[in-house]
């Protein structure tokens, strides 16, 4: 490890379960970077709702990741361990963590690290690597969306929603989402949705008919689950997808299976944290090749909500909690 590198740093810790108030900053060791790993000073790092469910102590850390809150970060390298091939000491990256990331210092393998994009600072930086990973995978690899497709993808001002409609929108899909404000509306035509419907004051289901003649979508990425389940089979398309990657509204419900069958849908989902590093690393050299270039020229971009200091994650927290955000929130660790 490099001889100015602290052998103590601040990070944030979830002292019990609970609310926003249990995050606390805390003294941790600085990590060792393993082989293959690099050792990163943080400069910012990405707030999503995974970390508010492992706050609650509803989505504990994969063994052998850090139980610090945290699954994106951008800063630069101070240390490498052996056998790193790709990145050297002083480099500035953008990375997928497993966790670790609210705090000064995060090692992670230098497969899922990626160069930040020219043009980016440190809290655009570190607000990419989970929402494009996740979309990357769930819409493109396991959704197989391509252009001319119509796509609808819930919670369209969120940090995955605003992620997934500019990908969706670049490729040429037809694209659909759902927001709960008019303001989140407006925000998501923005960005590229040709049809952005105000959940409260509107079926969605409906409105995905009309947008379509009739037709539905041919694929839905849904982090809503719940009576949502029931009703996306409702708005796809004959061989549609669905793919599933939350549930906000519940994991249980009740449908109707035989839509299923009917129109032949195929209702899937999945899980990034606790894939292992090669899968994570398939994801990032796909990013690199497809999406950092559209990233340089800003034809999509990370959408910033609010930025706060590292020591006031509780209040990143409370801001993703009261559903406000449009777009990420990054925190600020200097």
């Amino acid at each position: 490890m490099a001889e100015k590198t602290p052998t103590t740093m601040t990070a944030i810790e979830i002292t019990k379960p609970g609310g926003p108030m249990v995050l606390k900053p805390g003294k941790r060791a600085v990590p060792e970077p393993q082989p293959g790993e690099l050792l990163i000073a943080v400069r910012a790092a990405g707030v999503n709702r995974p970390d508010v469910l492992q706050r609650q102590g509803h989505y504990p850390p994969p063994a052998g990741a850090s139980d610090i809150p945290g699954l994106e970060i951008a800063g630069d390298i101070v240390a490498v361990g052996e056998g790193v091939s790709r990145f050297r000491v002083g480099e500035r990256i953008t990375a997928l963590v497993a966790g670790g990331g609210y705090a000064e210092f995060c090692a992670v393998h230098e497969t899922n690290a990626l160069p930040i994009p020219a043009g980016y600072g440190y809290i655009e930086a570190a607000a990419i690597p989970e929402t494009y990973f996740t979309v990357w995978h769930n819409v493109f690899e396991r959704g197989g969306l391509k252009q001319g497709d119509r796509f609808l993808v819930h919670g369209g001002s969120s940090g995955i929603g605003t992620t997934a409609i500019q990908l969706a929108h670049a490729s040429g899909a037809y694209v659909i989402t759902t927001a709960g404000s008019e303001d989140k509306v407006e925000a998501c035509r923005k960005l590229g949705a040709d049809r952005a419907i105000n959940y409260r004051n509107e079926d969605f289901v409906a409105a995905v008919k009309d947008a379509t003649g009739g037709k539905g979508v041919n694929l839905i990425l849904d982090m809503v689950g719940g009576d949502y389940i029931e009703r996306n089979y409702e708005a796809a398309a004959l061989d549609g997808r669905i793919v599933q990657i939350a549930f906000l509204n519940g994991a249980k419900a009740t449908s109707d299976i035989s839509k299923l069958m009917v129109k032949r849908l195929t209702h899937t989902g999945s899980t990034l944290r606790n894939r292992p590093v090669e899968f994570k690393a398939g994801i990032a050299r796909e990013l690199e090749l497809k999406v950092w270039p559209l990233l340089v020229e800003r034809r999509v971009a990370p959408v910033i909500d609010m930025i706060y200091p590292l020591k006031e994650a509780w209040r990143a927290h409370e801001r993703m909690e009261d559903g406000q955000n449009i777009g990420k929130i990054v925190l600020d660790v200097g």
